[in-house]
């Protein structure tokens, strides 16, 4: 998660920007919902900035009233030796950025879910503060990067959550594959999105269920992302998290997501799509959002 920009003091001081931005596909089904956000990022990016430049200036256009506004996305070298990362972010609202993939992606899920990711970061920053940086996160800090970096959150009709619970992944993904289409689904961690460049059958991600009964299919994407980051950023307490109340899910199982998964014989490998198997599992205590 630590991250190290350059500055710039002309276009040709990111050699590498036209090279990140190439790598984005926006067409792909899990990163066409974050258009609005990267669209702008790898503008700048093709236009020689690096990576904090490129998501300051996509900041900048955000808006005087976006959730985002007052953090800057600042050089690596801005980071004292002596500072946690995440300490640095809280104590600073700036968040040390490097150019590469993966801290663009972590920049613009800031630009994109801002309450979550200052609520994750406010966490952080408590629990460093009171048990220090360790050898070992600990049990909060642990569930906090796995949100962090590999979440997925997910919206959606109760029979498809009731058969993830048990990882029922016939029914989940084929009797009952019309219900996708009422699902609102976002890979929110941005490791999750960073391997998801480079696709591969097993990616599994850590999912939380968050309860919206009051929307419908031609609701707005940017309504409910709003609507799903206020219940999870409530639900976020250092106790709950400390359950890890992730559900494990192959994201290229998602219909739509994978080309091969439209043969039902793909959820038959049980290397992947796992039966119900405590000790196999995240430490599923799921709990619903409200």
């Amino acid at each position: 998660m630590a991250p190290d920009a350059v500055t710039r003091d002309s276009a040709a001081a990111a050699p590498g920007s036209l090279a990140l931005a190439e790598a984005i596909d926006l067409r792909q089904p899990w990163l066409a919902p974050w258009t609005p956000w990267l669209q702008p990022i790898l503008e700048a990016l093709r236009d020689g900035a690096s990576v904090a430049e490129a998501l300051n200036q996509t900041l900048s256009g955000l808006g005087a009233g976006h959730s985002a506004q007052g953090m800057r996305f600042v050089p690596q070298s801005h980071l004292p030796a002596s500072e946690a990362y995440e300490a640095f972010i809280f104590r600073t609202g700036c968040v040390p950025t490097r150019d590469n993939l993966h801290d663009l992606l972590n920049g613009a899920c800031w630009l994109r879910f801002a309450a979550i990711k200052r609520r994750l970061n406010s966490l952080q920053a408590e629990q460093i503060a009171t048990s220090g940086v360790g050898a070992t996160r600990g049990p909060v800090r642990d569930a906090l990067t796995l949100l962090d970096e590999n979440a997925m959150l997910l919206c959606g009709p109760a029979r498809l959550r009731d058969a993830h619970r048990v990882h029922d992944w016939q029914t989940m993904f084929v009797r009952e594959r019309n219900l996708w289409a009422q699902t609102h689904v976002v890979a929110f961690g941005h490791a999750l999105l960073e391997n998801l460049l480079q696709p591969y059958k097993s990616i599994t991600a850590h999912v939380l269920w968050v309860d919206l009964p009051a929307w419908g299919e031609g609701t707005n994407p940017v309504a409910l992302d709003t609507a799903m980051e206020q219940p999870l950023v409530a639900q976020l307490t250092a106790p709950w998290l400390a359950t890890k109340p992730f559900l494990p899910l192959p994201v290229l199982g998602l219909p739509g997501w994978w080309a091969d998964n439209e043969q039902p014989g793909f959820y038959d490998d049980v290397g992947v799509f796992r039966p119900k198997i405590d000790k196999n599992d995240f430490k599923d205590t799921h709990q619903l959002l409200k």
